[in-house]
Parts: C-alpha cells; structure tokens; sequence
C-alpha cells in the first residue's frame, strides 16, 4: 500500500500541457486546445516565465461577450494563479484545490512551469493501487457473498449490490437512488442512520421471514457524516451449508471404507483379455510396488488415466491420486496450481493460501496427464521438483519435503519434441523410467465386445433405461469400425444408442450414420477389386435402399427421387433382393 502522506507533487504531476507567449491571439489557443484535446493554457512571457492561464470555460465566457479571437492572452488570461512547488505533499495539493474549489495546479520552479497537477491525476493516483491490480470496485462489491448496502447522508441507496439483490429480491435498479426507509422503514441502517452509532453481528429481521446478522456503520470523513455502509448475511444459509458440508464429509468416509474394502485389485476397472493389453497391464502390476516414475504413451482415449490409478491403487503409496490436466492450466496459473502460494502471494488469491496439487499427493501419486502441453518454464520448474524433492509455495520462502510418485501420460511424441527442442531432454529422461505404450482399441480385437457389454449396464443404470440386450448385427458393425477415438468414442457411441433406444434391445436403426459411412468406405479400400460392374452394383443397392427410407417404403416417390421409371425400380428391386420394409 501506498504511504500518501510521502507522496510528493513531483512524484505524480503530468508533464502534457500547452504553453503560449502572451502576446499571441486567442485564436492561437483556441486551435491548440481543439488540436491536442486540452482544457487549458499556460501563458508566459518572453523569458518562459508563467504569467496566467486561459481555459476553455474562459474561452467560452468570452465567445459569449463576443470579444474578438484576435484578443491578445494577456489581456484576457486568469493572473493570479495559485502554484505550488515540486515537494509538496500529494494530500496538501488536494486540500488547496478543495479549500480554493479549483481543479488545477501549476507545479513551478523559480517562477518556470515544470509540471502540472490536476484533479484528474490526484485521482488517478489514488485509485493507482486498485486499477494495478486489475480489481474495480463495482465489481468486487458484486462478488462478495454478503448483501452490501450504502447510503449517504441524506439517506438514499447509493450502493446495493448483487448479494443484495438476491437476499431481499430488490432489484438495484428500483432502489438505486431512494430512500432506503421507503423499502425497510425497520433496517438496521435506518436506526444507523439516526444513531450514529455502529451496530456489529446484530441479529435482524428486516422484512418478514427475512433473518439475518447484520454489521453497519456511520461513515465520517474529516469529522462529516457521510452515510452508512452494512454487510448482511442470511443465517439459515449458513446453517444449510454447514449441514450439507457434515453430509458430505460423511459420504466421503462411507465411499472411503466402501474403496478400500472392496478394491483390492486396481487393475479390476481395466476391461480387457486381448494379449497385448494384458501385457501392459503385467508391465503396470511389476512396477508399481517400485517408486519409479512412469510415463504412459498412446492415442486420445485408450484409458491413460484409468490405467495410472490402476497403478496408485496397486502400489504402496498411502497418499491420493492426484490428476492434473496439464493442457486445461492457464501458464500464469501453472506454478500457483502445481505448488501452492503463500497468503498475499498476489491479487486474487485466497488470503489464508493455498497447498499445491504436489503438497496434496504428498506419500501418493500425482498424474500428469498431457505432460507434452507443459511450458517449457514450468518444465524447468517440474525438473527442480523432481531432483530436489521439495516445492516452495508462490510468495515464500520455505521449502518443503515431499514424497510423490510421479505418472506421466501423453498422446504425443516426446522424442520428437526433444529433437524440436519444445520439450527438455533431461526432463524427458526423468520421466521415461518406465514406459508403458496402451495398444489403441481397433488392435484390441474381442475386447470391444467386453467394452460395450460393461457400457451397456453402466449407462443403463445411469440413464434410468432398461436396456439389455445389443443386436449381433450392431455388434458386427461395431467390431468392424475404425476406432480413432478409441474407448473414450466407444462409450460416447454406446451413451447415443442407450439414451435413444426406445425398448430394450439396441438396434441397428439407431447406429450413427458416419460409422456406417466409415465402414463403408473401409470395405471399399479392403476390396481392392477393380471390377467396376460390381462397384455400380454396390452403388445401386445403396441408391435405392436410401431412396426408399427417404420414401418411407412408397416406391413410387422412391423412383421420382431416383430419377428412374417406376418398372425399372420395380426389377432392380427384385433382382438385388431389397428388402422393402
């Protein structure tokens, strides 16, 4: 914060102002003034020295006893200034100008303008704290949680805030400006305001069903009654969130023993027999009793996370799993997020600090997931964690021990970003101890089939359907679909046929149509027949089996949409065997 009473005119006082002889016409000043947007100007003699000022109110005035603009400054400029000098005090500037009730100082040294103090810097200046911070007074008075009320001396609402609003459905529009007493003749500003007297977590009912503990407070500056300011909050709102923090405190040490009584095996949530998975998941179980770290490579969506809990879950460590995204982290946040910050670390920040994700999985485990989108800033700082043990928070000056298992997962090439140099090869090192490559879900064969039975009963549940069975001819389609999103698709895909099957068998109407597309084409390309007979039969079928649904089964419209005499469609229909229904 600032020391006010140390600020100096010279520290604040603007440099951007307009001087003119005085023995130049008013026009000259009048053009300058509209020129370069300013409200005054400064006249000195021949020697520099300042002399008056002429401002645009004067011009105005002028213009309006019509006097010529060939008017010489000197004869019509305001001469007896009050200037100060460049070590006054900031606060001594603002009480000349409120005491003489004048917007301006000329800042002079042996009788030569230097500087300019106006109103507009001294309030600049005094706000320069808040505006730094990027925090606006409105907005902060919004944010706040409790109902904040000002009113000024003669009574009326001058703020009422957002919480406010909200607590005694007032809208700040209609209150704005009004006598508060019109609204709450019993508030507790209302005695306040008559007292004098401040009142601290009083217990009051403004309106009815309206219970609250209220603070307010008479306002004085410089020994002037000025208003009341009050903070309100609702109590039955913080006996509410004190009963729902008790319940949920409770299920987390339910949920807690129900983890540890039946979790035995980490690896259980890992659907899948396909050899080249059960490989992996081998690799996983020998490791995780070690601390190494490990990294995790593949494509989006082949379990990356659900693997590195598998392996926390499976491992010796006590403490949590803690994930971090490390793509969905702002880079000013990042250090702040990872480490913690000290209280009053910077604006914003919580005033009590904060424990860092790596403090949080102290004794356990920390994933970073997406490790290729770090900075590389932080890469540095991740680096020094690693090798040093310790993280110091945001703002201190402490050091402090850990003991994390550090699991990293990436859908990138982390060789080939350390060859571009966008990612550090010692930091790579650290990190590659053990690799485990997930196999993508189109090389995993039958498991696909697991993979949508074990989505089927868990979406079902989840979406309050009573849907049992698949049609083989929808897990033929499936199995045979290029997967590029892998499980992470497949279950989206399942989620779709779920929510939209209307009884309880998924059919093979209800396949998106870009999957059917997609095999398509792949049977296309699998072909490799050149046999363009077969390829306009193909075609053909496709045609009018799509003609016919947009129909809705009418061949008549089918053959218009075609293009094709009616009989025609009637013999290709028999000939290719489709089936009309």
């Amino acid at each position: 914060m600032y020391n006010y009473d140390k600020i100096l005119a010279k520290d604040v006082m603007c440099k951007r102002y307009i001087t003119l002889k005085e023995n130049y016409q008013l026009k000259h000043a009048i053009k300058l003034l509209l020129k370069n947007n300013m409200k005054e100007v400064f006249v000195t003699d021949e020697k520099n020295k300042l002399k008056g000022i002429i401002t645009l109110t004067d011009i105005s005035r002028l213009m309006k006893q019509k006097f010529s603009e060939s008017l010489i400054l000197k004869e019509c400029m305001i001469d007896n200034l009050i200037t100060i000098k460049k070590d006054i005090a900031l606060l001594a500037c603002r009480n000349i100008m409120r005491k003489n009730k004048i917007g301006i100082l000329p800042v002079v040294e042996h009788e030569y303008l230097i500087g300019v103090i106006r109103k507009q810097e001294i309030m600049d200046f005094f706000y320069m704290g808040l505006e730094k911070a990027g925090i606006k007074l409105n907005h902060v008075i919004n944010c706040l949680h409790e109902a904040v009320c000002v009113i000024d001396e003669n009574g009326r609402v001058v703020i009422w805030n957002k919480s406010a609003e909200k607590l005694y459905n007032v809208p700040a529009v209609k209150i704005l400006g009004r006598p508060l007493g019109e609204f709450f003749p019993d508030a507790m500003d209302v005695k306040v305001f008559r007292t004098k007297e401040p009142v601290e977590n009083v217990y009051h009912s403004p309106k009815e069903n309206c219970h609250i503990v209220i603070n307010s407070a008479p306002i004085f500056l410089d020994g002037k009654f000025l208003g009341v300011v009050s903070t309100d909050r609702d109590v039955s709102e913080l006996r509410k969130l004190t009963n729902e923090l008790q319940k949920a405190n409770d299920t987390v040490e339910f949920l807690k023993r129900e983890v540890e009584r039946f979790s035995n095996d980490g690896f259980g949530k890992v659907i899948g027999k396909n050899p080249k998975l059960l490989e992996k998941i081998e690799l996983a179980k020998q490791v995780a009793k070690t601390k190494v770290n490990i990294l995790i490579t593949g494509e989006s969506g082949t379990g990356k996370e659900v693997f590195a809990r598998a392996i926390h879950e499976c491992s010796s460590q006590k403490g949590l799993f803690v994930p971090i995204n490390c793509s969905a982290i702002p880079n000013e946040l990042f250090e702040s997020e990872l480490f913690g910050y000290e209280q009053g670390a910077f604006t914003g920040a919580n005033r009590k600090g904060k424990m860092g994700l790596f403090e949080m999985a102290n004794n356990g485990t920390i994933f970073l997931d997406e490790i290729g989108d770090m900075p590389l800033f932080m890469q540095a700082k991740l680096l020094r964690v690693l090798q040093d043990k310790v993280v110091r928070r945001v703002g201190g000056e402490k050091y402090n021990n850990i003991n994390v298992r550090v699991i990293s997962a990436t859908n990138k090439n982390l060789k080939k970003m350390v060859e571009l140099g966008s990612f550090r090869e010692d930091l790579y090192y650290r990190l590659d101890v053990v690799q485990i490559k997930l196999p993508p879900l189109r090389e995993r064969g039958g498991d696909i089939v697991l993979l949508m039975d074990y989505f089927l009963k868990e979406l079902s549940m989840q979406n309050n359907k009573d849907v049992r069975y698949i049609d083989p001819e929808v897990v033929k389609i499936l199995q045979n679909y290029n997967w590029k999103g892998n499980i992470r698709e497949l279950k989206n895909t399942m989620e779709y046929l779920v929510v939209l099957c209307k009884g309880n068998k998924i059919t093979t109407d209800l396949i998106p149509n870009y999957i059917l597309e997609e095999i398509k084409k792949n049977k296309r390309r699998e072909g490799g027949s050149l046999d363009l007979n077969k390829a306009i039969v193909e075609f053909e079928k496709d045609m009018i089996k799509e003609a016919l649904k947009m129909a809705k089964g009418k061949k008549a419209k089918a053959a218009k949409l075609l293009n094709i005499p009616r009989a025609t469609l009637y013999y290709k229909i028999d000939q290719y065997e489709i089936d009309c229904q």
